[in-house]
């Protein structure tokens, strides 16, 4: 915790905090926060993990509209509760930094990476992220019910296969929603090219369609 908690707050006295001008901005704007996102991926998951998934989280999460709302309260690029912002960027955090892109990307993928290592012992590698991005979608408790119902069937809890079939058993979970908010960020990452463009036919796509 204390760690998340320096990292963002080293960003807020730092220049990140301040949301670049129009004329500074990348014209695509699809690709506007590309380098927020590597540099805040290298931060929290090393230079080694692709940071092209957390765009794609990112697309995901609001189509990259750093002003975006949810009905529940979410806000952001990353579409971060205000409670959730709070509790990893510090205790005494300004709430008004939430819609700063910069600091919104920030925060999500440190609460990304803090369930990314409770789920190392969870999940088998090859499906930790599922477990990450579901999680962050609907919640680490609401997956652990649906382990339970996996061990209850026999099924391998480690595995996401086993939570799709379980899904629709586990009360109170609207898992139609994470299965398609997991499929999604998938798809939008085959859409991205080597360096983080959106491409459409093959070729880079100039903007960012909804």
């Amino acid at each position: 915790m204390r760690s998340w908690r320096c990292r963002v707050l080293a960003l807020c006295a730092a220049v990140a905090v301040q949301v670049p001008s129009a004329a500074a901005q990348p014209r695509d704007p699809a690709d506007r926060y590309d380098d927020t996102f590597r540099k805040a991926a290298k931060r929290s998951f090393g230079a080694a993990f692709d940071w092209r998934l957390f765009k794609a989280q990112g697309m995901a999460e609001s189509n990259l509209d750093p002003l975006a709302r949810s009905g529940v309260g979410a806000r952001g690029l990353m579409q971060l509760m205000p409670s959730t912002y709070r509790e990893i960027a510090s205790e005494n955090a300004d709430l008004g930094m939430i819609d700063n892109p910069a600091l919104n990307i920030e925060v999500g993928i440190a609460y990304d990476r803090r369930l990314w290592l409770r789920w190392e012992n969870d999940s088998i590698a090859d499906d930790r992220r599922q477990f990450m991005f579901a999680s962050y979608n609907a919640g680490r408790g609401t997956l652990l019910s649906a382990q339970r119902r996996a061990r209850d069937r026999r099924l391998d809890p480690r595995q996401w296969r086993s939570i799709e079939q379980v899904a629709p058993s586990v009360p109170r979970w609207r898992h139609a929603e994470t299965l398609d908010y997991v499929r999604k960020i998938e798809r939008n990452l085959s859409r991205l090219d080597d360096r983080g463009r959106i491409m459409q036919d093959g070729a880079t796509a100039r903007g960012l369609k909804r």
